[in-house]
């Protein structure tokens, strides 16, 4: 038995990362293992809170900013040495936290890839170096998979990549969530590592509407027969929302409005000549740190004239009170979604894909990189918006007009045929249980931890 310690900038929200480490935590429970959660901020969840680890923090995004976009803030001696204090802040709280919890295996997720706060990896790794602890890290992201792409600004910045970001130690195995991530991680750094899938609870109670949420559409300002096209993803660039929003503004014609009205919805549902076609927004924008996406998209939502809805204040990774408010789950937006889109252009899996498959949902997608080499193989159905995009002048991805048009009949289709619909989101839940359930992480993870042996 292990006592396993995982290490993130966050836990306990609904951003991918920390939904995938309830998954580890939940397998390596039932494993036999004792699990123990450190981050920066526990959101809702349980843990131990080291606020230093935390990457929206002042310092963090500062350094971060000062390690791949230029050095602005600082000297290089400067730099090296809020670095350097930093890691060693970090160091000494996890430390304390490893001595606590008699912990004897780690578990960093993404402090060694993504770095977002850079004086993490220092710390984590001296830590296992210092006490001999054996790790498995999960890779998500790695920093030179951003989309706007990155710059070491100095020598201090380069040696944090080749030493630390992530390190070569014989103590560390790695996984990674994609087969380009394994392909480029060994090609930059000489790192082997194991792709281990994203994965979703394919067996819990399906969502669906109950007492709690009986209230939520209307709580969030939609009608009956509005159409609900759920974007449950964080609000940033990569994310490609705008690419949704051409969409609803391709179905919401007169043309398509008659058809809709003719054949009503695949639910019973009328659809009226008062009835919306809504773009719901579930995610939180707080990576978004200058507003600017967020205004870039009411700005294209204004200029497509479509209706729309951000709900980040209405919805949590669980159900509770806040302020005297009832909050809803992200769950519980899925039970009442017509569609779901994920227009993403980069991801490094995908997990609002799982979880659109598992709410036996239909789905309209940008194919992504790694959905073309990993995910689209599976044979899973979707509505499609191309693999190719260009940036605009105004700083938003378009893709050819005629994409969104063929785009729009098709999910057209799938709200309207009842019987076609059934078919895809059958076939899609099929091959979620089979390629991404919680089993196969099992399956993954025991045989990790024997290597270990």
């Amino acid at each position: 038995m292990k006592n396993i310690g995982i290490i993130h900038f966050k836990v306990g929200g609904t951003d991918g990362v920390s939904l995938e480490i309830n998954k580890w935590k939940q397998v390596f429970e039932e494993l036999g293992h004792n699990v123990y959660l450190c981050g920066g901020d526990l959101g809702k969840g349980d843990g131990t809170l080291i606020e230093e680890i935390y990457h929206h923090t002042a310092v963090a995004k500062r350094l971060y900013t000062n390690t791949f976009i230029a050095l602005t803030d600082y000297d290089e001696v400067a730099y090296h040495a809020e670095l350097y204090d930093l890691a060693e802040q970090i160091e000494k709280r996890l430390k304390a936290w490893i001595e606590e919890k008699e912990i004897n295996f780690l578990v960093p997720q993404n402090v060694w890839s993504v770095a977002m706060n850079p004086a993490v990896a220092i710390a984590v790794t001296r830590i296992m170096r210092d006490l001999q602890l054996p790790a498995l890290a999960h890779n998500h992201d790695f920093y030179w998979e951003r989309v706007n792409g990155v710059a070491l600004t100095c020598k201090t910045a380069v040696d944090l990549a080749d030493f630390y970001l992530p390190p070569r130690d014989p103590l560390a195995k790695h996984v990674v969530i994609n087969s380009l991530a394994q392909q480029s991680l060994l090609a930059r750094k000489g790192i082997s590592a194991t792709v281990v899938p994203n994965v979703f609870d394919f067996d819990a109670p399906h969502w669906a509407p109950d007492d709690y949420n009986a209230d939520f559409r209307e709580r969030i300002g939609l009608g009956e027969n509005d159409i609900f096209l759920l974007q449950a993803t964080r609000i940033i660039p990569r994310k490609g929302i705008e690419l949704a929003i051409d969409v609803v503004a391709a179905l919401n014609t007169p043309e398509k409005r008659a058809v809709l009205k003719e054949r009503g919805l695949w639910n019973g549902r009328d659809f009226t000549s008062d009835s919306r076609i809504v773009l719901v927004l579930a995610g939180y924008a707080e990576d978004d740190l200058t507003g600017k996406y967020v205004n870039q998209l009411k700005h294209r939502i204004l200029e497509a004239e479509i209706d729309a809805l951000f709900i980040e204040d209405f919805v949590a990774s669980e159900r509770q009170t806040r302020d005297g408010q009832k909050i809803y789950s992200l769950w519980d937006t899925y039970a009442y979604a017509d569609l779901v889109t994920y227009p993403s252009l980069w991801e490094g899996w995908g997990n609002q894909l799982l979880e659109a498959i598992r709410a036996e949902l239909p789905i309209l997608l940008f194919e992504y990189p790694v959905y073309g080499t990993d995910i689209k193989r599976t044979g899973l159905s979707a509505v499609s918006l191309g693999n190719k995009f260009e940036m605009g002048e105004d700083g938003l991805a378009y893709v050819p007009p005629e994409v969104i048009a063929t785009a729009a009949d098709a999910t057209l289709e799938m709200l309207i045929d009842k019987e076609l619909r059934q078919q895809v989101v059958e076939h899609n839940f099929q091959i979620g249980q089979q390629q991404y359930s919680m089993q196969a992480l099992k399956l993954h993870l025991a045989k990790l931890l024997a290597e270990f042996d």
